[in-house]
């Protein structure tokens, strides 16, 4: 199955339905994931720590469209203590069926063997960074979008624990300064579903909602009531 890119289109706001569990998953239908995201994300560290193994029959119903692959580090909200050797190779197995693969900032130093993987068949790829416990200061967000950015990343991906309304104005004015790569920001707790609007309306590229029953983070919209809020916001710029 040839491989189905997924576009950007100007930086313009996207939404990633991410699968919280095997049987969401497997019970999905493509005509469904259609109207709830532009690209769907599969956790493959999930699916280790609910199935034990994993077979790409699991989405082979969904390879007509845009996939995100991702194989979280437990330091940043993945299930299992995965290794970074296991979460190349959970990687490594899924190249043929992703359109997008999703990397921690931290991990880049231990995962090189991937990335190189990723620069030779041109796979675009998310540099992520998740904090459960607070916003980091923005100096820190800036260093890591520049280690991003040093490493070929195509995204930038920030998504922190949002513990006061002054959070949720640091990280929107974050999203709004100068960048060198596309930025996508996401707040987690009880402010996470006002943050992802606003954080899409001024400028976040990618907007993670979940499909089916489980959400995959603290605050998660479902995805289709995501998107379609999304889709009502008029873009923000100063």
């Amino acid at each position: 199955m040839a491989l189905v890119k997924f576009e950007m289109n100007g930086g313009s706001a996207k939404i990633v339905g991410s699968f919280g569990s095997a049987s969401d998953l497997r019970d999905s239908q493509l005509a469904e994931v259609r109207k709830a995201c532009d690209i769907a994300e599969i956790r493959l560290d999930l699916l280790i720590a609910e199935c034990g193994k994993i077979h790409p029959a699991l989405w082979a119903h969904l390879l007509d469209f845009p996939l995100l692959f991702t194989a979280r580090r437990s330091e940043e909200g993945g299930a299992g203590a995965l290794d970074a050797d296991t979460r190349t190779k959970l990687l490594m197995d899924v190249l043929d069926d992703a359109s997008l693969i999703d990397i921690e900032v931290a991990s880049i130093p231990e995962m090189t063997t991937i990335l190189h993987e990723l620069r030779s068949r041109k796979i675009p790829w998310v540099a992520s960074c998740h904090d459960f416990e607070k916003l980091p200061d923005l100096a820190v967000l800036r260093e890591a979008e520049a280690r991003a950015n040093e490493s070929g990343a195509t995204i930038f991906k920030a998504a922190a624990m949002l513990s006061s309304p002054a959070d949720l104005t640091r990280l929107a004015d974050f999203q709004m300064a100068s960048h060198a790569l596309p930025v996508s920001t996401m707040g987690m707790g009880p402010l996470a579903p006002v943050s992802r609007l606003l954080c899409a309306q001024t400028g976040s590229v990618l907007n993670y909602g979940y499909l089916g029953t489980k959400a995959t983070a603290p605050g998660q919209w479902d995805s289709r009531l995501l998107k379609t809020a999304i889709s009502r916001l008029t873009p923000f710029k100063r």
